[in-house]
């Protein structure tokens, strides 16, 4: 009897065991990332909720206080840090401490906020009001990854590789609409492009207006897309389609 309960003690400690490490591989992150066909990659808190910058911010210190944070709730949290491992994220996250003595989460130095006027998940109202606060855009906003195949080639700021379209002329896309669905473009909805180490210098980045109305980047004045068949970091499958898309080697 006493073999029995051990067996059997041992067995429920043993679930419990693997139920406490699935409980914590599948906690949520604290933040999330979003996609719009209008507004690119963008910080969202775990609920879903839009996350956003102030351009009147200093690195490391809000300057949105008392009414202004009434409007603008700062993303706050009881840690000291911030769960992000779980995600592809680039850049760097860190906790600053407000007047009030809360703590706030910053991206790249910038402190996160959350506006009264957004109500779902999706929501982005917040966008350019009196063109001071943006969406929480994933930067820097183009990168370089080393490819076994292809050498080094630019990727968005989630990783996925990036294309030029040979029908393109220069600063102004022609791929919209059904194209378009099918190579998004790199979006860009923030107050500032940031370019990752390997990306040469003298090929600057750029904007410009497309059709619908969003703001593409380009690299070297051309528009840069994605390819919807592209599932992993490192997938270049739209590279060569019909000899008018192809990677971009810095």
């Amino acid at each position: 009897m006493k073999i029995k309960q051990n067996l059997l003690l041992a067995a429920i400690t043993l679930i419990a065991t693997i139920t406490n490490l699935a409980a914590a591989q599948a906690a949520p992150s604290d933040l999330q990332v979003r996609y719009s066909a209008t507004l690119g990659h963008y910080l969202t808190a775990a609920n879903g909720m839009t996350l956003y910058t102030f351009a009147k911010d200093q690195a490391g210190v809000s300057n949105c206080n008392d009414g202004c944070a009434a409007k603008w709730p700062p993303f706050t949290v009881m840690a000291d840090s911030v769960n992000v491992a779980a995600l592809n994220i680039p850049g760097e996250f860190s906790i600053i401490t407000r007047n009030d003595g809360s703590k706030q989460v910053a991206y790249n130095g910038l402190p996160l906020y959350f506006w009264i006027n957004d109500k779902t998940v999706g929501d982005t109202t917040g966008q350019a009001v009196k063109d001071v606060w943006f969406v929480a855009n994933l930067n820097p906003t183009v990168q370089v990854l080393a490819t076994a195949n292809n050498g080094k080639i630019l990727v968005g700021p989630s990783g996925m590789t990036l294309y030029t379209f040979d029908a393109d002329e220069a600063d102004k896309s022609n791929c919209n609409g059904g194209c378009a669905a099918k190579w998004p473009p790199l979006m860009f909805a923030g107050n500032s492009l940031e370019s990752g180490q390997g990306v040469m210098a003298e090929f600057e980045l750029g904007t410009i207006e497309r059709a619908d109305g969003g703001t593409q980047v380009t690299y070297n004045g051309k528009p840069l897309y994605y390819w919807f068949k592209d599932h992993s970091v490192g997938d270049t499958t739209g590279n060569g389609v019909k000899n008018v898309w192809h990677i971009v080697n810095p």
